[in-house]
């Protein structure tokens, strides 16, 4: 996984770590300071995220260079809204161009006739998987668990988990319903859960 110590976002969230702060790329900023207003601030969840898709910190900084690049072509079409959200969809669309040549990435299909009856399914709070994961305080191990789920699992549990975004920003910056967004959700969870469970008998 990347490197440096990883830290959480609070010491009872077990959903894995947080990337070291990648160094701020200013010279991608050009000399637009209301761009570098609305773009620095998110440049560590930038990184987060393109890690966490790319699987390492070298193409994660390719990615971050990219879509800043990217970003600051587009900034005059920038209307407001969630700065986070706006800039997380393009490191998002960065980073699937950049996979685009791999082999192996595992993505799901959309399933709009299934979402409802997932959704439905899905426990209410009070039946939070997290429970499940206090055993797992091995943050390393976690770490591999997430890296395990399929890329569209992936991101949005990381969206939400570690970057504490709504389901509306997720739904932005995947460019899919809230309802694809929770019933994934509710499935990255149900995973980590059982390969959680399957590491503890073993």
């Amino acid at each position: 996984m990347g490197g440096g110590a990883g830290y959480s976002r609070s010491e009872e969230n077990f959903f894995g770590n947080k990337t070291a702060p990648v160094p701020i790329y200013t010279h991608s900023m050009g000399q637009d300071s209301a761009f570098a207003a609305v773009a620095l601030p998110h440049l560590d969840a930038a990184f987060n995220l393109a890690r966490w898709l790319t699987g390492n910190r070298a193409d994660a900084e390719d990615v971050v260079q990219e879509a800043m690049v990217r970003a600051l072509t587009y900034f005059p079409s920038f209307r407001g809204g969630s700065a986070r959200a706006w800039i997380l969809q393009i490191v998002r669309n960065a980073a699937y161009a950049a996979l685009k040549a791999r082999q192996g990435e595992r993505f799901i299909p959309n399933n709009p006739d299934g979402e409802a009856d997932i959704i439905e399914a899905i426990p209410d709070t009070s039946d939070d998987p997290e429970t499940a994961l206090i055993r797992a305080r091995d943050l390393s191990r976690i770490d591999a668990m997430i890296a395990q789920l399929p890329i569209e699992l992936r991101e949005t549990l990381i969206l939400r988990e570690i970057e504490e975004m709504s389901y509306r920003e997720i739904a932005q910056v995947t460019s899919a319903p809230i309802g694809t967004v929770m019933s994934r959700l509710w499935r990255a969870r149900r995973l980590l859960v059982q390969a959680a469970e399957r590491g503890d008998k073993s």
